[in-house]
């Protein structure tokens, strides 16, 4: 390797460590100390990312000067275990460094925009750690040079996103919301630890140079059969489905629009609702070898789309109206995947990314916009743009109203076939170890004594007064 490979490899490398290193230093502050002023957290955090955007374009440079498409950086060895290691390994190819780019650019916009937009709230240092942590988990994402080190990132931007959205804790329907996200991403993660454990025993390594080949992105030299690469395709295709909100997986993405308008447009209208789509782009080669998992992707994506433009069309509130529209552009995002258009999804994540964080950073002037374009044209009625609908039958058309008002019940169906059993499981897990523990400590529970009757409770100076006035 030249002298210049391993200094890009160097500056790659310390991209995702600004952010950990600010969120290490400004967390111990709080714990030991006290918090930190708001001018001190914010220059903190904005200088990490702002590092960490420097070192990705420095990357993203070096790329193109020296027109070189792979660079694979192995770091160090975390940990080993019997024959097993696990190694810490970047990988830096057009696609992740187009997402280095974005994810630091991007992060590093919403970081100065909420100085002034969550000045003197009482959760502000609480919001640039869990920046600075989502930042972290995003770069390392989106720079893995294996799927285990992808698995990391994947759950800090899991984690993260369902504390950011019940930022609010003092009111339960955020909270609500973020445990109905983290469920069902807990549901859909076992696709990822599945494919996690299933390249380890068909491709027997987690690299994914070693698994999908060392061809540039997205080259079709994987060394899987098509067996292995079908299940590995349809277990990857389940966790993006959970993380970029797919149906039937849709209902969170709404109700995560609770926490602050700087989150919702970092989270759900920028990166992290497009990491299940990075993991497909960057699982390209195998699904190349998987028919069944890519007409599983644009059947998924078509149905999506087509389920939030109903729903997008009824939604009386603005930030509602763009999840759905977020919604509606990630579904054709995963067709386009599933056809094999590679390049062209990754410029519609890019494109979309960028748009929808600016209509969601202003989406609390929507309505003064609105205001005045109505002002603007003096009553006369805006052009119709969707014309579309006009072709259905009316009772057709009356159908579909009904079922996009209602969401098409996925709030429902979420609560009673997902959670409701979940919360039943962990009450009965609870009450058998609560016994397993009594019965190993010679301890039982018993049921609880009576209290003391009402004539042992009544205070003396009222039992005074009664005898005093012969009231028995």
């Amino acid at each position: 390797m030249q002298l210049s490979d391993v200094m890009v490899g160097w500056i790659a490398t310390t991209v995702p460590f600004w952010p950990l290193l600010a969120f290490l230093g400004l967390g111990l502050v709080t714990l030991v100390h006290r918090t930190p002023h708001e001018r001190t957290v914010s220059r903190c955090v904005q200088g990490a990312l702002g590092l960490s955007l420097a070192g990705s374009v420095l990357t993203a440079l070096f790329m193109a000067t020296h027109h070189q498409d792979l660079l694979m950086v192995d770091v160090a060895p975390w940990f080993s275990t019997g024959t097993y290691t696990f190694e810490v390994s970047f990988l830096v190819d057009k696609l992740s460094v187009t997402m280095m780019v974005l994810a630091s650019a991007i992060t590093l916009l919403i970081g100065r925009f909420s100085v002034n937009y969550l000045h003197r709230e009482l959760g502000f240092t609480r919001f640039f750690l869990l920046l600075a942590l989502f930042a972290t988990g995003m770069l390392l994402l989106v720079e893995a040079g294996s799927i285990d080190l992808l698995f990391v990132g994947w759950e800090l931007v899991g984690l993260t996103s369902a504390l950011l959205i019940g930022f609010f804790h003092e009111r339960s329907t955020p909270v609500r919301a973020g445990l109905k996200a983290f469920t069902i991403y807990r549901l859909c993660d076992i696709g990822l630890l599945l494919a996690v454990v299933l390249l380890h025993h068909y491709a027997g390594s987690a690299e994914w140079m070693d698994a999908l080949g060392e061809s540039a992105w997205p080259g079709p030299s994987v060394v899987l059969g098509v067996g292995p690469a079908t299940v590995l395709g349809l277990c990857l295709v389940l966790a993006a489905m959970g993380k970029s909100a797919q149906l039937p997986f849709s209902s969170w993405l709404p109700r995560a629009m609770e926490g602050p308008t700087p989150s919702s447009a970092l989270f759900y209208g920028a990166l992290s609702v497009h990491a299940g789509l990075y993991l497909l782009l960057r699982a390209a080669p195998l699904l190349e070898r998987s028919p069944v998992a890519s007409a599983v992707l644009v059947g998924v994506g078509l149905l999506t789309a087509l389920h939030a433009t109903l729903v997008w069309r009824v939604q009386t509130d603005v930030k509602s109206a763009l999840a759905y529209a977020v919604l509606t552009q990630v579904g054709l995002m995963f067709a386009e995947v599933g056809l094999g258009w590679y390049r062209l999804a990754l410029v519609h994540l890019v494109a979309h990314a960028c748009l929808r964080c600016l209509q969601l950073l202003r989406a609390p002037s929507a309505l003064r916009e609105v205001q005045a374009r109505h002002s603007a044209i003096q009553g006369q009625k805006p052009p119709r743009v969707a014309v579309a609908h006009h072709v259905l039958p009316e009772s057709l058309r009356q159908r579909f109203y009904r079922l996009a008002l209602e969401r098409f019940a996925l709030d429902v169906l979420h609560e009673q076939w997902a959670l409701r059993p979940l919360l039943w499981i962990g009450t009965w897990i609870d009450k058998a170890e609560r016994m397993w523990v009594g019965l190993l400590s010679g301890w039982m529970p018993r049921a609880a004594e009576p209290g003391p009757v009402a004539s042992e409770r009544r205070p003396a100076n009222e039992t005074s007064r009664n005898e005093s006035t012969g009231v028995v």
